[in-house]
């Protein structure tokens, strides 16, 4: 039995603008190779959170929390840091500093540099934060009705924590449901994820600071301006990029700001020349530096972090317990519907108020299953729940398990909506490469005058 022909598409209205069209051959491309990456990356972030559950949950959990626990570092500078500290604190200031860079390309000379495009993945990102913090907010204060206000003030800490979705993870279970997603789609997860991205490290620094030391602030603009400089000069020597590197950290972490805020000052300070980002024979430093730390980031720093903060010991009435607790119902709750519905409401107003459609090879229910799939959230959740209620806490361990669940859940939903499409786009995808001409690119990156050598 074979599906029936797709009829042919409706064309625009006249004065009607496309949403989620079908970008350059160059971008295509690139989604692909940065899929890859994050793909891979995904599937080792699994087996880290896995091994890290199994373990905490074995005869053997001491040994855990003692590895977790086992503090290195000088103390005379401050640094005496547990390793799930070096991990939270250093090994994520790598995945900032990629998350950075990526955003800084992007506003330069991707998407967002067209605001135009540049409106639908922020409209997304911003309502996708905004209502599952709202929702949280809601759940949790229905649910400790009789709780105190010192209670409840205490409870609420934890708003942020549902708000950002994990790429690496996203990623990893959409190349599993969906492989013929066309590239449209993928890049918008990818775009309103490094706009959630941006906003998460926003968040982090202004409502998760207790106390700022101006001095160190102010004294970590020094080695980030040596960053730029050699940078400037195309430096690029990675022991010479260290050094500026590690200081900024030192002094960002001394100051009292969170140290991935260093990561992302470094990499918005990368320089970016929009006229060599589009010469497909040319890689700016931007490229370069990026090609070099994603890999490391992906499949090294992200998964230790995951590994020392998804140990979380259900045996003995831990999921119980967090099963009543408001902040973890709330976490849920904001995963689960609070994303869906703000990223699936931020796209329709976006199409509403600017009078665009979809793109005529996408519908709704595309958007519907990203939406839900921007509910797996992981990292960043495990990271803000870990400066809402501090690492190792009781009501900690609830909100990991919490997270754990909802992604899950989201998981499972978003692969219901879109494999349902998939058989669809996998035929489309078949007539496509079908129409390779003699210089192999797919005709339809060459319609309307967008022919794309890279």
């Amino acid at each position: 039995m074979t599906d029936a022909p797709s009829p042919a598409p409706t064309p625009a209205p006249p004065g009607r603008s496309r949403l989620l069209g079908r970008g350059t051959g160059r971008e295509a491309s690139y989604v692909a190779d940065l899929l890859r990456t994050e793909t891979v990356g995904g599937a080792i972030l699994l087996a880290a959170a896995a091994i890290a559950l199994l373990w905490a949950n074995s005869r053997w959990r001491d040994g855990y929390s003692t590895l977790r626990d086992t503090v290195v570092g000088p103390h005379m500078l401050n640094l005496d840091l547990s390793l799930g500290t070096w991990a939270a604190d250093g090994l994520l200031a790598i995945f900032f500093l990629v998350a950075g860079i990526e955003l800084k390309r992007e506003f330069v000379a991707g998407d967002l540099s067209d605001h135009r495009k540049a409106a639908l993945p922020i409209a997304a990102a911003v309502c996708g934060v905004a209502l599952p913090a709202i929702l949280f907010g809601i759940t949790a204060t229905l649910m400790s009705q009789g709780a105190s206000a010192s209670e409840l003030s205490g409870i609420l800490r934890g708003w942020a924590i549902p708000t950002a979705t994990d790429i690496a993870f996203a990623l990893a279970v959409l190349a599993v449901i969906a492989t013929h997603l066309p590239s449209a789609l993928r890049s918008f997860l990818l775009t309103l994820a490094v706009v959630d991205d941006l906003i998460a490290i926003t968040i982090i620094a202004l409502f998760y600071t207790e106390s700022v030391n101006l001095l160190w602030l102010v004294a970590a603009a020094l080695p980030l301006a040596a960053w730029r400089l050699l940078l400037k000069r195309k430096r690029t020597n990675p022991v010479l990029l260290a050094i500026p590197a590690l200081v900024a950290w030192g002094f960002v972490h001394a100051s009292g700001i969170h140290a991935t805020v260093a990561g992302v000052l470094l990499g918005l300070l990368v320089p970016v020349n929009r006229a060599v980002e589009d010469d497909p024979d040319r890689r700016s430093v931007a490229e370069r530096l990026e090609h070099k730390l994603r890999p490391f980031s992906a499949g090294f720093a992200v998964p230790v972090f995951a590994f020392f903060a998804a140990g979380v010991t259900v045996v003995g009435g831990g999921l119980g317990a967090a099963l009543r607790d408001p902040a973890a119902i709330g976490v849920v709750v904001g995963l689960v519907v609070g994303k869906a519905i703000g990223v699936l409401g931020g796209t329709w107003a976006v199409a509403r108020f600017t009078r665009a459609e979809l793109d005529e090879d996408l519908a709704w229910s595309d958007v519907l299953g990203l939406s839900l799939l921007a509910g797996v959230g992981f990292t960043v959740a495990l990271l803000v729940g870990e400066l809402a209620f501090g690492n190792g806490s009781e009501r900690d361990d609830h909100v990991k398990l919490a997270v754990l669940c909802g992604s899950v859940i989201a998981a499972l939903l978003a692969t219901v909506v879109l494999r349902l499409r998939n058989r669809h786009y996998r035929l489309v995808e078949a007539r496509e490469t079908a129409d390779l001409d003699h210089d192999g690119v797919p005709d339809v990156y060459q319609a309307d005058g967008r022919l794309d050598p890279a």
